[in-house]
């Protein structure tokens, strides 16, 4: 049953970002013991951990914060971020620990980290703490979106401390998620170091970052000359974004708060505090109880990723010194072009959902864009359920007709009939079905599976996880894991930023 092993590449690499960490959640009292909620065994074995060990009380104590792996370097990292539009010059892990790495044997590594470990130097008067609800939450939405094929942090296991929480003027079981991530370092990462440390640090550090992040996450960038690292971080970081953002729009996810210390280098989804999914398709829908503006709103998100961007080439160029003039335009041209990749990864996804594949005779691009931009209208008018609407289409196309009656979405159908002229059928609703999913995390399903499983019922949540471990293919005795929410849930939906 042997521990894994973790390095400390990035605390060995900014050991200026990083405050080293010690177990500090409370001891229990008599009758009270740890113990997981759930493990993710197929997780563990796919990253070359021993599942027993995991299963284990040596790994009990360490995912639960109260060991340290031996041998290893555990600790919280320095990074500042704007926040709603404000600049934060400092925020940092208040409530979480970056565990080590873990080497991969397909090369590379991934971060093990803690989230509701405890207080940590940037707590600023928090406990460090998280409650069961929003752990086992982040659990199921990092699961669901690797089932999509979207980038994701995932989670190894939640383990309920055994103690209780303070949350929203109630005790709540105390928990803490392991999370594995391809790093945590986001463009806040780099916020810190341009804006925040002292000048005679700065031009060291931000040096020794940016190699780390290219190590990590593109290693091709180092074999560019060093004074065009940074440019070239910021158009692969735009690329990512630019994808990133295609999918979530294409599947109707709502991340709820993109501050750019939520905005991963890597390009995968960071963060699942105030999250939700859309069903009925309107591109002002917010849940999240801290966006009172609508700031980070669905139809939003492809407009606030370059802002973010646009504080992450700032940061690369205070970073690197004095930035030239032609350095300045060559960020603002990258940053621009974010639109246009976005629109590129977008408009693939969107024409794949319809089964508009470029080579059919009847889809010219501003045939398959009207088509597109088209159905949202319609989807948008009728308040009509996102995912539901795009599955259906395909079992419409092999039956033959429209199943939605409206005049508006008939002359729809007719067009995309027409698009669709002189191809295999069967073949075209096959490819729609592989990439418009039957199951996604519906809001009213999330809720009651862990209102559920806070009072000790994990049911709910494990048939829900069952249900979005495999998006795209109907299974009998699910079917209400494919309908939309009762009426009236939506609109009084409601999500906080409870990790």
């Amino acid at each position: 049953m042997p521990a894994p092993t973790l390095t400390a590449r990035y605390a060995e690499a900014v050991p200026e970002l990083t405050s080293a960490w010690q177990p500090t959640l409370p001891p229990l009292a008599e009758g009270q013991r740890a113990e997981y909620v759930v493990v993710n065994d197929g997780l563990a074995s796919h990253l070359g951990i021993d599942p027993e060990w995991v299963q284990g009380e040596p790994g009990l104590a360490v995912l639960g914060a109260r060991e340290v792996l031996p041998g290893s370097t555990p600790v919280a990292q320095a990074y500042a971020g704007h926040q709603f539009g404000g600049f934060s010059p400092l925020l940092g892990d208040g409530r979480a620990v970056l565990l080590g790495e873990l080497a991969q044997a397909e090369g590379g590594n991934v971060d093990l980290a803690l989230k509701g470990s405890g207080r940590t130097p940037f707590s600023r008067g928090g406990d460090g703490r998280a409650a069961l609800g929003p752990v086992l939450r982040e659990y199921l939405f990092g699961e669901a979106m690797t089932a999509l094929g979207i980038p994701s942090t995932r989670a190894l296991a939640a383990v309920r401390t055994g103690d209780a929480v303070f949350r929203d003027g109630v005790m709540a079981p105390g928990a803490v998620l392991a999370r594995v991530a391809a790093s945590h370092i986001r463009i806040g990462t780099f916020e810190v170091v341009a804006h925040s440390l002292v000048p005679r640090l700065r031009a060291s550090v931000f040096d020794r970052l940016l190699t780390h992040t290219c190590e990590r996450h593109a290693p091709h960038l180092l074999e560019r000359a060093p004074g065009e690292r940074p440019m070239a971080l910021l158009e692969h970081v735009v690329e990512a974004q630019a994808r990133l953002v295609a999918q979530w729009m294409s599947v109707g996810f709502l991340h709820g708060v993109l501050n750019t210390d939520n905005t991963a280098i890597s390009g995968q989804t960071l963060d699942y505090g105030p999250c939700a999914w859309l069903e009925d398709y309107h591109e002002g829908a917010v849940f999240s109880s801290i966006d009172t503006e609508g700031r980070y709103r669905f139809g939003a998100q492809p407009q606030v990723l370059p802002w973010n961007l646009a504080r992450f080439a700032e940061a690369l160029l205070a970073g690197g010194g004095q930035a030239t003039a032609e350095q300045a335009d060559e960020a603002r041209d990258l940053v621009a072009g974010f639109a246009a990749r976005y629109r590129f990864a977008w408009t693939e996804r969107m024409r794949a959902k319809l089964g508009l594949a470029p080579g059919l005779p009847g889809v010219q691009d501003p045939t398959a864009a009207a088509l597109v931009d088209d159905l949202l209208a319609i989807l948008a008018a009728e308040r009509a359920d996102m995912t539901g609407t795009f599955r259906a289409l395909a079992a419409d196309l092999r039956a033959g007709t429209a199943s939605c009656a409206p005049a508006r979405h008939t002359r729809w159908w007719q067009r995309w009939q027409d698009a669709l002229a002189g191809a295999d059928v069967r073949a075209v609703a096959a490819r729609m079905d592989a990439v418009n999913p039957v199951y996604v995390l519906r809001n009213h399903l999330v809720e009651e599976a862990l209102a559920a499983a806070v009072g000790g019922d994990l049911g709910p949540f494990e048939r829900l996880r069952g249900a979005v471990s495999s998006p795209y293919v109907v299974r009998p005795g699910l079917e209400r894991y494919a309908e939309p929410a009762p009426p009236g849930f939506t609109q009084a939906h409601v999500t906080y930023c409870g990790t």
